[in-house]
């Protein structure tokens, strides 16, 4: 007996038809016209040209912004002739006569060139003032006399705009000078007197010039050129050679001279007495006049005994040697100045920076190698 199969019928779902891949996007670049691609390079070089002039015209502002700063402080420098320099408004503190050492100056200027420009304010008519560097024009104007070349016919000056003032031009002439150490009381006394008597300047009494020019120096130092002031009020041209008045002398004379007023007619006929003398005559007299009742050294300079009447005539006692020099070290500026007893370096930094060890081992190296 055969089974009977039995078939169930099971119904399956159906199945999603496939779905169809996306199509690709058509890149194929689209062709630009001719017009239309020089149109778009010409406004990308419009564009960077426009980026490059922005960046050229900034850096010329800031440039020009950095020359003016430099050039109101006088940083600026150029060739001047020397006949463009000219010394009219300003009473130069150097006395006048010979300089002794200008000739060491010379030499210098000559060998290595000038180090420090001289500075000058530019002036209306097209010329320029002298404001500080009298000694370096002097030997610029005595290198160009003896060679006639045109290495020495102009100078290196930096420049101050003009309109600074007749108190902005002293302060700078004064200040840069107060490093001088052999600046004397009484060429300081000159230029404050001068300053004072000025009409276009405001102080009108020397006391207020002093402290007006010599703001940078000691009160000591004020009152120092405050008294020889008073010296040169009292004895007035009597004196011929008042630059070299020790600051000890001057004040003993002014001492004397203030205590008894009587003395100044006398002092003024024993000064004008006879020809004009030596600087170290001048001096004897001074000193015999603050200790009248003190016999003078053996070897002190004495004035003339009868002076005009066959009197033997007294020497200038010997100045005392000096050598001085300017080197450069890795750059820097170095001024040397070696005398009896001494020897000074200048330099434009802060030594005492220097570890004390450092400084005592670079000494001793220097006093065995010049021993």
């Amino acid at each position: 007996m055969s089974r009977k199969r039995r078939i169930f019928d099971i119904e399956m779902p159906e199945e999603p038809a496939p779905a169809e891949a996306p199509k690709a996007p058509d890149t194929a670049p689209q062709r630009r016209s001719p017009m239309a691609s020089a149109i778009a390079e010409n406004a990308g070089a419009l564009s960077s040209r426009a980026e490059a002039e922005a960046r050229i015209r900034a850096e010329n502002d800031a440039l020009a912004h950095e020359y003016v700063g430099l050039k109101r402080a006088g940083l600026v420098s150029r060739l001047i002739p020397l006949g463009d320099v000219v010394t009219e408004a300003l009473v130069r503190d150097r006395a006048p006569g010979a300089d002794p050492d200008m000739g060491e100056l010379i030499a210098s200027i000559r060998e290595v060139g000038l180090s420090n420009p001289i500075r000058v304010e530019e002036r209306e008519d097209g010329r320029y003032e002298l404001i500080q560097g009298w000694r370096r024009l002097s030997a610029y104007k005595a290198l160009y006399a003896e060679t006639g070349s045109d290495e020495w016919a102009a100078i290196p000056a930096g420049i101050l705009p003009h309109g600074e003032g007749l108190a902005g031009m002293y302060r700078r002439m004064v200040d840069e000078n107060l490093v001088r150490r052999d600046l004397s009381f009484a060429e300081m006394a000159t230029v404050a007197r001068a300053y004072a008597a000025d009409p276009d300047t405001a102080p009108t009494s020397v006391d207020d010039a002093v402290t007006e020019l010599f703001r940078s120096a000691a009160y000591n130092k004020r009152s120092y050129i405050r008294a020889f002031s008073r010296l040169l009020d009292l004895l007035g041209p009597a004196l011929k050679f008042s630059q070299d008045i020790p600051r000890n002398l001057g004040l003993a004379v002014l001492k004397r001279l203030e205590e008894d007023a009587s003395l100044v007619a006398e002092l003024r006929a024993r000064l004008q007495d006879g020809a004009p003398r030596s600087a170290g005559e001048e001096l004897a007299i001074l000193r015999a006049f603050t200790a009248p009742d003190t016999p003078e050294a053996p070897n002190a300079p004495r004035p003339a005994a009868g002076a005009g009447q066959g009197g033997s005539q007294p020497t200038t006692p010997p100045r005392r040697p000096r050598t001085t020099f300017d080197l450069s070290h890795e750059g820097e500026r170095v001024k040397c100045t070696a005398g009896v007893g001494q020897l000074t370096l200048k330099l434009d930094r802060d030594l005492s920076r220097v570890e004390r060890r450092k400084l005592e081992a670079g000494i001793v190296k220097l006093l065995n190698a010049i021993s």
